[in-house]
């Protein structure tokens, strides 16, 4: 059976120039899915033109309505909602986001069937889709000019002025750091983005044990995981598995890393009531090295004390103050430097884009034509016939305001 797709248009401010497909990724759509049509909806703004779909023999059109299928990336305006389609794009409504409640229910009343590209998972709940790596990539870059312009040692430009990650890298290669100590934390897409900007300066790795116990006459750098930087109460211990299940029986460890750190990059999951790595009061001590702070995780008044509010790609840095709890220049003497840009990947948009579309044709795509033998339409399909699905049928006291 054919299956219409759509890209359509990004139309949430500021402008957000990804797409899921590029022209040369939904040339391989047709080539291996012979039954897939794909039209385009006109853009302005997407980083590949509108001409480059023209020219791979792709419609583009002010009008999809013929589609069957929407494909976006962020978040679609309430009037812009086509009913009886089916969508997918990030919804921020899974958590229960209360600024996106007036989406999900005009998403009810329409009768569209949402599949979020967050609830793309396997049967084990692995994501299959996502743009962690380019957050990881562009946050650790990010760290890193931040460093450059407040301590007069490098200038490194914008990643939004960069024409891909090539570029990214070439600029990486012109600096030279200071001996700092670096601790990055996580083990995802995210934190593994992050990794490959500190490979590729060629900073040593180091172990828990040395990095906690010896100085080093060069910047080295500390990958750890959730059972470094937390500790049971009782004593006993650690297991991961059970952390994640249930937090409770432990409290944070970070400090021992906060204390021979200058730069923290967060590369981990934030679970609900999972301890905080650092707190206010923890940040006031003398002890506490940590002076720089790429939060590319960017929970905001959570587990990263100075993470206050989110930065722009405009305005990428600000500065925490431990003693006033308060925000400074990212510059102010005694101020921690906080890099908390919560959309990253839009500042390489070209390259997140083909990795994103890679991964939605491998894990997606197959699902319209095999009857969704592996499950990731099911898993993934958020509301049907102007309900929620079972699976999130938890998020109905939200859509009723409750």
């Amino acid at each position: 059976m054919p299956v219409k797709f759509a890209i359509i248009k990004e139309r949430k401010n500021p402008p957000d120039r990804r797409v899921v497909f590029s022209p040369e990724k939904c040339q391989e759509v047709i080539k291996q899915f012979p039954d897939a049509q794909i039209k385009v909806e006109a853009s302005d703004i997407r980083v590949f033109p509108d001409s480059a779909y023209r020219e791979k023999g792709f419609e583009v059109s002010e009008d999809v309505s013929d589609c069957e299928v929407m494909i976006g990336v962020k978040e679609v305006p309430v009037s812009a909602l086509i009913p009886n389609k089916k969508y997918f794009f990030f919804s921020h409504t899974i958590k229960k986001q209360p600024y996106n409640r007036n989406l999900l229910k005009a998403i009810l009343e329409k009768n569209i069937e949402l599949y979020d590209h967050e609830t793309i998972v396997t049967s084990s709940k692995q994501r299959l889709i996502g743009f962690g790596r380019y957050a990881g990539l562009v946050g650790a870059y990010n760290g890193f000019r931040a460093l450059g312009i407040r301590e007069e040692l490098y200038e490194l430009p914008k990643v939004e002025h960069l024409a891909d990650l090539d570029a990214v890298k070439r600029e990486l290669d012109k600096i030279k750091l200071p001996n700092i100590k670096i601790v990055l934390t996580g083990r995802g897409k995210v934190a593994f983005g992050a990794k490959e900007i500190l490979d590729h300066l060629e900073i040593p790795e180091v172990s828990v044990e040395d990095y906690l116990s010896k100085s080093y006459d060069e910047a080295v750098y500390c990958f750890i995981d959730v059972m470094d930087y937390n500790k049971r109460i009782d004593g006993k211990e650690g297991d991961k598995y059970a952390f994640f299940e249930d937090p409770s029986d432990y409290e944070s460890d970070f400090m021992r890393f906060a204390k021979v750190s200058d730069m923290l990059i967060t590369g981990h999951f934030y679970g609900d009531g999972a301890p905080y790595l650092f707190t206010r009061e923890d940040a006031k001590q003398q002890n506490f090295k940590i002076n720089l702070v790429a939060d590319i995780s960017c929970d905001i008044d959570g587990p990263i004390a100075c993470t206050i509010r989110p930065s722009t790609i405009a305005d990428p840095f600000y500065g925490y103050d431990p003693e006033s709890e308060k925000e400074v220049s990212f510059d102010a003497p005694g101020a921690i430097t906080v890099m908390a840009v919560d959309n990253l990947p839009c500042e390489l948009p070209k390259d997140a884009s083909e990795g994103f579309g890679e991964m939605f044709l491998e894990h997606v795509i197959p699902a319209f034509f095999n009857g969704d033998r592996e499950g990731v339409l099911e898993r993934a399909l958020i509301t049907k016939e102007g309900k929620l699905t079972p699976r999130f049928a938890y998020l109905q006291g939200y859509v009723d305001g409750n």
